[in-house]
């Protein structure tokens, strides 16, 4: 099954779609100097690029933690890359009464993980019409995802995707089966590999997820091997200052080596 976002398609014999920008709405520079970065490399190497980044980040370790710069603020920005770059833009909600209103920008409403079993959250993202990303749940099987879908396809929208993010495997560590694509594909629905949250260390000290950022590529290129219909990787210009997912953020700059190597993958 493919699926139309923008001017392109997502599914299985369709170019790799690439989905990446900063975990969060930091700031109108950092969103503006990534979404530009990431247009130029897009361009460059001729791939779908979908621009991600949550405007509010409401499943934070410590109370203390950046959550949003506020909605308005955070979708404006978001607005202005739409606008500027033509691109088309992927945010997290978290709550139902969030959809109508993060539907005016975002093209792609995404499901966070630990929400993916929230059936009022899912269907009230689906009647939006847009195209819905759900995470799958560190705790989930894959096959169980069939569940999620249905949620959202009840409505009559069927523009989904399943996301795989890696498992809970003991404390403070997560694990990737890569059979998880291959069984999510199989329920009818484009599935995307989250390079960036696999390599997550949750809960770490101080109340600071950690991160094995050296292991983006070579897990991206094996699901790229197995099969995966798109690729999401949150990216920020200087990673060890992003208010969010520091620990596990590539860093803009390996972004093109990044591309370059996933192609040599794809290409073969």
């Amino acid at each position: 099954m493919t699926i139309r976002i923008d001017n392109f398609q997502v599914g299985e014999s369709e170019p790799l779609v690439i989905i990446a920008g900063p975990c969060a709405v930091e700031s109108e520079e950092i969103i503006l100097k990534t979404a530009r970065e990431l247009k130029r490399l897009s361009e460059k190497y001729n791939f779908p690029l979908i621009f991600k980044s949550s405007y509010k980040k409401a499943n934070r370790t410590s109370l203390g933690s950046f959550t949003s710069l506020g909605i308005d603020e955070a979708l404006q920005i978001l607005q202005k890359v739409k606008s500027e770059f033509s691109l088309p833009i992927l945010t997290d909600i978290h709550e139902e009464q969030e959809a109508a209103i993060v539907a005016e920008v975002a093209d792609v409403l995404q499901i966070p993980a630990f929400l993916c079993r929230q059936t009022d959250l899912i269907t009230a993202a689906a009647r939006t019409g847009k195209a819905i990303n759900i995470k799958k749940g560190q705790f989930m099987a894959p096959e169980d995802m069939a569940n999620a879908a249905e949620k959202a396809k009840s409505t009559g929208n069927d523009r989904i995707l399943l996301t795989e993010r890696g498992t809970t495997f003991g404390y403070h560590n997560l694990v990737v089966d890569f059979r998880s694509l291959v069984i999510m594909r199989s329920l009818g629905y484009p599935v995307v590999y989250d390079c960036t949250h696999s390599v997550q260390l949750p809960s770490g000290a101080a109340g600071i997820s950690g991160g094995q950022p050296q292991f983006i590529l070579p897990l991206a290129r094996a699901a790229v091997a197995v099969g995966c219909d798109a690729l999401f990787v949150e990216t920020h210009p200087e990673p060890e200052k992003a208010l969010s997912d520091a620990k596990s953020q590539l860093k803009l700059a390996a972004m093109e080596d990044f591309i370059q190597n996933i192609r040599s993958i794809r290409d073969r």
